[in-house]
């Protein structure tokens, strides 16, 4: 059996994979057809102008229901693993509030593009990458309050090494975006898609786009850390049947039911 075979893993590997290649397949179109350019732009510009955008857009939305599935079966996992732990199973919900707020702010991200409707699109990236970041830090918190029991501390090291690359991409990000945007170097440098490397401002975009880059990268990478969690789960559906026809109404066959139990028991 293959390692993404055993139980749930192929969710956060099929996550992992399927975003990254929405990434680097609307890049690679989007530089093919000269639309940005090649040294490290925004990923919202790879997804900016037809037929990229097109691309981009429907990938994302994919990536969304996996992140969605993703973190249901990490919370189901957790409530199982910690039934008589009032606090962390509160953290659990929260943590799965927090992450799917981060995945509706992704799908935001993915249909409203940055050069037409720029606001919301930053408020999408607000969604996904400062909640998503606050959804790390508790799924941090909850492995450490897991150790040694239920998780080893490699695992709590790891996704709190991630998380910090994510909190310093950010800031990075933020500064030099304030930078950026603080009217220094011109006014609507939002629909600028070609940099050369001799304007005013070209050092604050270019560490801007590497640090947006180095924090997608940063959330894909801590959900590769759920992979063997998840080789040690499975989900499965129980079917309940309400009636014997698509047409009796529930309470009818409740009580037919209930009268052949009796029945069976005289």
């Amino acid at each position: 059996m293959w390692w993404f075979q055993q139980g749930l893993s192929f969710l956060p590997a099929a996550l992992v994979v399927w975003s990254a290649a929405s990434f680097v397949f609307s890049y690679i179109t989007a530089i093919v057809l000269h639309h940005v350019d090649p040294l490290v732009p925004y990923i919202s510009d790879t997804g900016t102008i037809p037929p990229e955008r097109c691309l981009f857009g429907i990938m994302l939305n994919v990536s969304t229901f996996l992140g969605m599935a993703t973190m249901y079966v990490r919370y189901k996992q957790v409530s199982a693993l910690s039934t008589e732990k009032p606090k962390i199973l509160r953290l659990n919900k929260l943590g799965l509030t927090l992450g799917w707020m981060s995945c509706f702010g992704l799908c935001i991200i993915a249909n409203f593009q940055k050069c037409i409707l720029y606001y919301i699109h930053v408020l999408g990236a607000c969604l996904t990458f400062g909640v998503g970041s606050i959804y790390m830090l508790v799924q941090t918190i909850l492995s450490y309050l897991m150790q040694p029991e239920l998780h080893s501390k490699d695992i709590f090291w790891a996704r709190l090494a991630v998380f910090l690359w994510s909190c310093s991409s950010i800031l990075s990000m933020f500064v030099s975006s304030v930078v950026l945007y603080s009217g220094l170097y011109g006014q609507n440098l939002v629909q600028k898609l070609h940099w050369d490397s001799q304007e005013r401002g070209y050092t604050p975009h270019i560490i801007s786009t590497v640090s947006e880059w180095s924090l997608a990268f940063s959330f894909l990478s801590f959900f590769l850390t759920y992979i063997r969690d998840f080789q040690k789960i499975s989900l499965r559906a129980v079917v309940s049947l309400q009636g014997q026809t698509l047409h009796e109404s529930p309470g009818r066959f409740r009580a037919e039911e209930q009268a052949l139990l009796i029945a069976g028991s005289i």
